[in-house]
């Protein structure tokens, strides 16, 4: 059973992230930001609406995330009075504790994501690794293992596009993740994965290592500019592959965008290549390989900023986008970052989606570094 220190501590922690949060500003300041948007013009002009339509959103998500706290820490205290009375087991006591203490470290987490970008959607890219069908393999796992993180955030996901293995796994998955901060949380899986297990492909039973990438930009929305020059664009359509049958596409809605992106900062040239299958709807493909396009660019933005930052740091910051970030070792009951040193031995967890053991050990000791950038 919970002690009255830890009711004690845990009514302290909480007031302290109020007064962290600035909680009272924050009501005051989401009071006339709704006055703005109830001019009578005010959707007249789209673009600057949606904007500040999303700042009254964050702000009530700040807002309304702490009333939430506040109100759960209320029912706590007083939880705690009706077991002197015998009113209340001890086990829902418990039960109450941990559920404040989970929502108190979720809201701290949160207020780890102060950048712009921190609190947008995400793209998250998969690719696997040289090594065939084990490489596949790895690369569905970790599609799935994203998918079922981002279902128990209540996240909305959409594939936009797969390439299917030669015979098992995926060579290749686009997914776009719509929800508050994912891009802030996700951005913590980008580099390359590596499984270390005894491969069901492998007739001798050998242990094999196998690598994925990933990769992960922030989904930008409509109230973002990113200059796209519609001279340097061009498209193609194909058909999108199916399971045979009647599930075969007749018509071309899959799409193929090229863009000739010349980087401002160092003068060098690369082809932008985004494909898009999410739906039987070529326009609306076009629209999302489209909005892909304006991610990328806008990421390519931030990691420019970043590698300033990291210059000026003296390369204080460790981590290096596109490295070996975290082992999976299976028969040894183990998954390790490298970056952070953080594990577990819960595989099976891990690759069922708890992750948030791993963001909060990277946030904790490479946000602060990159709130300053």
């Amino acid at each position: 059973m919970i002690t009255f220190e830890q009711l004690k501590e845990t009514i302290e922690r909480k007031d302290a992230l109020g007064r962290y949060l600035d909680i009272d500003s924050k009501r005051v300041e989401v009071e006339e930001e709704e006055l703005r948007t109830h001019v009578p013009d005010f959707w007249e002009h789209q673009k600057e609406a949606q904007a500040q339509m999303k700042k009254v959103k964050e702000l009530h998500q700040w807002i309304d995330g702490y009333d939430e706290i506040d109100k759960a820490v209320g029912e706590l205290s007083l939880a705690w009075d009706f077991l002197k009375e015998g009113l209340v087991e001890e086990s829902e006591l418990d039960t109450m504790y941990a559920d404040v203490i989970s929502k108190l470290e979720a809201m701290e987490l949160r207020n780890m994501l102060r950048r712009e970008e921190d609190s947008l959607g995400a793209v998250l890219k998969i690719n696997s690794g040289a090594g065939g069908t084990e490489s596949q393999d790895w690369a569905s796992m970790l599609m799935r293992m994203y998918l079922r993180w981002c279902e128990s955030k209540g996240y909305k996901t959409a594939i936009a596009n797969i390439l299917e293995g030669d015979e098992a796994g995926i060579k290749s998955v686009t997914i776009e993740v719509d929800g508050p901060f994912a891009y802030g949380y996700l951005k913590s899986e980008n580099g390359v994965h590596r499984l270390v297990r005894v491969s069901p492909y492998n007739a001798q039973g050998k242990r094999m290592t196998s690598f994925a990438s990933v990769f992960v930009t922030p989904l930008v929305d409509d109230t973002i500019e990113v200059k796209v020059e519609p001279a340097l664009l061009s498209w193609d359509t194909f058909r999108s592959g199916g399971a045979g049958g009647q599930n075969v596409n007749k018509v071309e809605s899959g799409v193929r965008l090229r863009y000739q992106f010349t980087d401002p900062y160092t003068g060098e040239k690369e082809e932008i290549l985004i494909e898009n299958t999410e739906t039987r709807d070529q326009p609306k493909n076009k629209e999302n390989a489209m909005r892909q396009l304006r991610s990328i660019l806008y990421d390519k933005e931030l990691q420019h900023r970043l590698a300033e930052q990291r210059k000026i740091e003296d390369g204080k910051m460790k981590i290096e986008w596109g490295s070996q970030i975290r082992s999976y070792v299976f028969d040894d009951r183990r998954v390790k970052d490298h970056r952070t040193n953080w594990q577990t031995s819960d595989v099976n967890g891990v690759m069922d989606g708890d992750l948030d053991g791993f963001i909060k050990a990277y946030l904790m000791e490479f946000a602060a570094e990159g709130d300053n950038a």
